[in-house]
């Protein structure tokens, strides 16, 4: 399983971690899994079944610079985008301008893709959401009811050996088996091969560069 490590203040209260991959290998012999992320980042509002982000009901790209605005007429979601403002170089901004609590996603969009893979998943968001987004990482500061959380993510990806979770499943909590390898996507060139082995004697699994 590969999921997200986001180092953030309200980690598991209010803002979670989305399961990315799940791929499921036999006992013996060859096995090949592929992922692709890339630095496209988006804004979506989340729809969430059976803990799980399910799809987006509308979404936008967002790049440096830029503000992006989620209103609602006639049940009708839109994400609205300015032009780069000036001062605000390397930041991005969401706000949340429909009157109610909202479900918003943080992800990245490939190539080809209709919607963005959710990467982060912000609970009970209410009237402003404020994600600010510097180069490789992304520090976000929610407001709701006057209260304020400033966190900063960064791309770390960690692999698990397990069978207990599914792909966009929301993390709650912290993952019941240790991590098996960890890496910041950003220090990866733009294509890495890695090798998953487990040794016969241990029984411990590993992930090394091929």
């Amino acid at each position: 399983m590969l999921a997200w490590s986001p180092n953030m203040e309200g980690l598991y209260e209010d803002v979670f971690p989305i399961v990315w991959k799940v791929s499921k290998f036999g006992k013996s012999g060859p096995y090949r899994a592929t992922a692709t992320y890339t630095a496209q980042l988006a804004f979506s509002r989340a729809q969430v079944e059976s803990g799980k982000v399910i799809s987006a009901v509308t979404s936008v790209n967002i790049n440096n610079s830029e503000k992006t605005i989620l209103t609602e007429a006639n049940e009708v979601y839109h994400f609205s985008v300015s032009p780069p403002q000036a001062g605000t170089s390397g930041i991005l901004q969401a706000q949340n301008h429909t009157g109610s609590i909202q479900e918003i996603a943080v992800g990245f969009v490939n190539k080809g893709d209709f919607m963005p893979t959710p990467v982060l998943y912000f609970s009970d968001v209410g009237y402003v959401i404020f994600p600010v987004f510097l180069l490789q990482s992304v520090h976000s500061i929610k407001c709701r009811d006057g209260s304020r959380v400033t966190a900063k993510f960064t791309p770390v990806l960690r692999a698990y050996i397990t069978s207990d979770y599914e792909e966009t499943s929301i993390l709650r909590g912290q993952v019941d088996t240790p991590a098996i390898w960890s890496q910041d996507l950003t220090g990866l060139a733009q294509n890495t091969t890695w090798n998953l082995s487990r040794d016969a004697n241990s029984g411990h699994y590993m992930i090394t560069h091929a």
